[in-house]
């Protein structure tokens, strides 16, 4: 078998295990109803199970050799060639929500996330590969060094939970990282406790400013008055995400 050649300028690695495949498909407990919303299926190694669960397949491609091979060997999937970061996703959402799944591209994995976190009215929920670091720091406690504004931003919209690991050897060419796939659950989200969605994430931002300060310096901008039950003696990284509504609720 000849292997597929990757463009490094499009951050292709192709996932060549067929056991990983089928395990990420069937972790995703596909059913025939579904509207599958593919990120970058490559040469359609984890499209194949996909689509034999269901007919309602979208594949977002940028490689228009890779579309054109999807579309010869998967003809009743949807081929969309285009970037990910400028696919309409309300536009294929207008009547039912999507599920997301994808070996995403490392390069461009915040984008592709916060993308979706802006279209989280579209989507269900979205499972996705994503480099080991990436997933340590999205599904981290509090307290430790992974923990950031983006496990506190997103983990306030969706519950995020770490699934298993891939080896780097599962992939050709090999990347020089291993990777995870991550599950991510808008229906899981603490949107509705949150008062102003806007202040939440600027205060946020701003406590993890600076790590080593505390929230009496990093949100000085933001506090008038004493507030009481929040300790500002604290640092944003010992902060639960709870903690952090609470917080902003009481600010704004």
């Amino acid at each position: 078998m000849i292997k597929p050649y990757p463009k490094k300028s499009l951050g292709q690695n192709y996932l060549t295990d067929p056991n990983i495949c089928r395990k990420i498909v069937s972790s995703f407990n596909i059913k025939p109803h579904d509207i599958i919303l593919e990120i970058g299926p490559g040469r359609g190694e984890i499209t194949k199970y996909i689509a034999d669960l269901t007919e309602n397949v979208i594949a977002v491609e940028l490689d228009k050799s890779n579309c054109e091979i999807l579309e010869k060997i998967l003809p009743h999937v949807r081929v969309i060639n285009t970037d990910f970061l400028r696919f309409d996703i309300k536009e294929y959402a207008a009547i039912h929500k999507l599920r997301v799944i994808g070996n995403i591209p490392y390069n461009i994995t915040s984008e592709i996330i916060f993308k979706l976190i802006d279209n989280r009215e579209c989507i269900t929920d979205a499972q996705l590969m994503v480099q080991s670091e990436v997933a340590e720091r999205l599904t981290a406690d509090p307290g430790t060094k992974q923990y950031g504004i983006t496990t506190v931003q997103l983990g306030a919209l969706a519950e995020v939970k770490l699934l298993f690991k891939v080896s780097r050897n599962c992939f050709y060419p090999p990347p020089r990282v291993d990777s995870s796939v991550i599950y991510i659950d808008f229906t899981k989200s603490r949107e509705h406790r949150i008062r102003d969605i806007s202040m939440f994430r600027n205060i946020v931002k701003a406590a993890f400013s600076s790590r080593r300060k505390t929230l009496r310096n990093t949100l000085k901008n933001f506090i008038k008055d004493n507030i009481p039950d929040i300790d500002f003696a604290r640092r944003a990284e010992s902060l639960s995400v709870d903690e952090f509504i609470k917080l902003s609720n009481m600010i704004s």
